[in-house]
């Protein structure tokens, strides 16, 4: 298959891509491996409720004629110049583009702790996703722990599905909240989000100590203030921020500075013909990735005086990017959460005690099997470089597990079937 410009994503910057490019009639393909668009902020399901917005754009995407839509499809390795690898349910084939957009997001910072490994204990946004998706959670007793405004959004979420939220732990202190509160003013609409969703079970300067119980979480160990408190609790979610989706972008040779693929004003890459949008090149919110994403539309056709209109609210928005990530900035004093015993890499079974004294991810990797698992370092290799200030593995293909037939497409391609 061969298309004008391929999009990677659709949850906001991905949609707004597509509609901003769709009106020059270039054949435009986006894939995504949820099962309908909207990413993960607007994921669909049975307990779901999508706001207007959301419903918009993806009527509007439905309607562009020029705009293929593959859900449900994922890219699996590169295939040659401007040519990829992609699988979905049914098939594997090799999609060739003149020009691509990457909008493939972020996910959750995950840092160990005695007990997270317990059944019960969840990522904040992973609840999230899980109860949108029909978890039955009434009359659950959960608490949320972490950092980040996605906490109260999974409180909310948790509480108007019948689950009983006990408390949400910040470990931003009073003091950084407040001052972030009274820099909300700029975003008048966010101000009225953030009043939206506080909790009465809100805690500034408290963070997670442990989670406790035998065969299944019984129990929350926190740090609240001064004090030490143990809550009885059925679910614990626990979520310290959003770190970008890079892998993709850095398999095909894209810069990468500060964990987010680099940008420059019309939002491309450092590889020609290649542009990115949303939160892989740094965690702002919906607003950001809907303006980043059209911006790279526009630019990826040719029509850089609509992209330019829009420098104004990209540079709004990214104030606000800016002021959330100096406000929920991670206190250095959770790096020592984890206990020798305590498994950083879940997938290979890899304790903390195993990885100390190693001087970096390769090292690791070599002594322990860290990171060959079944994640490929997504969750330790975020991990291991705030604990310990590693660099994360360089991403190998393919990016997700495939089928033989799948990988037999490279073949005909005459390309290599794996990075050896």
């Amino acid at each position: 298959m061969k298309v004008d410009l391929l999009i990677i994503g659709a949850g906001p910057a991905g949609m707004a891509a597509a509609l901003a490019a769709a009106p020059s009639g270039a054949r435009i393909a986006v894939i995504d491996d949820n099962p309908a668009p909207g990413g993960q902020i607007w994921r669909d399901g049975p307990l779901a409720h999508l706001p207007e917005k959301a419903r918009t754009l993806r009527q509007a995407l439905m309607e562009a004629d020029n705009v293929q839509v593959f859900s449900g499809t994922r890219v699996v390795a590169l295939a040659g110049a401007k040519r990829l690898l992609v699988e979905d349910a049914e098939r594997g084939w090799t999609l060739t583009y003149d020009k691509l957009i990457l909008c493939i997001g972020a996910r959750e910072l995950l840092l160990p702790f005695p007990g997270w490994t317990l059944p019960g204990v969840t990522g904040a946004g992973g609840l999230q996703a899980l109860i949108k998706g029909g978890l039955p959670v009434t009359g659950e007793r959960i608490v949320i722990a972490g950092s980040g405004p996605l906490l109260l959004a999974s409180a909310a979420t948790a509480r108007n599905a019948g689950a009983s939220v006990l408390r949400v732990a910040e470990q931003a202190s009073l003091t950084t909240l407040a001052g972030f509160s009274a820099r909300l003013l700029r975003w008048p609409g966010k101000a009225m989000q953030a009043m939206g969703l506080l909790d009465v079970g809100y805690r500034p300067s408290s963070h997670v100590l442990a989670a406790l119980g035998r065969e299944r979480l019984e129990a929350v160990r926190l740090q609240q203030g001064t004090k030490v408190v143990e809550i009885p609790c059925d679910c614990l979610a626990c979520g310290f921020g959003l770190i970008p989706n890079t892998q993709l972008g850095e398999l095909l040779g894209c810069r990468v500075e500060q964990q987010a693929i680099a940008v420059d004003d019309w939002q491309a890459c450092s590889l020609d013909d290649h542009f990115a949008a949303g939160e892989c090149t740094g965690f702002g919110g919906s607003e950001l990735a809907l303006v980043e994403g059209a911006i790279a539309g526009h630019a990826a056709v040719g029509n850089r005086d609509l992209a330019r209109a829009l420098w104004p609210q990209r540079r709004h928005w990214q104030g606000f990017a800016d002021a959330l990530a100096h406000s929920f900035a991670l206190d250095p004093k959770l790096k020592s959460l984890a206990q020798a015993d305590t498994l950083v890499c879940r997938c290979e079974d890899v304790p903390f005690a195993e990885l100390a004294n190693r001087c970096n991810w390769n090292d690791a990797k070599l002594h322990n099997r860290c990171g060959m698992g079944a994640c490929q370092g997504r969750v330790c290799g975020a991990a291991g470089q705030f604990l310990f200030g590693w660099t994360p593995p360089s991403p190998r293909p393919p990016l997700s597990p495939a089928r033989i037939d799948t990988l037999r497409c490279l073949e005909a391609e005459g390309a290599p079937m794996v990075d050896r």
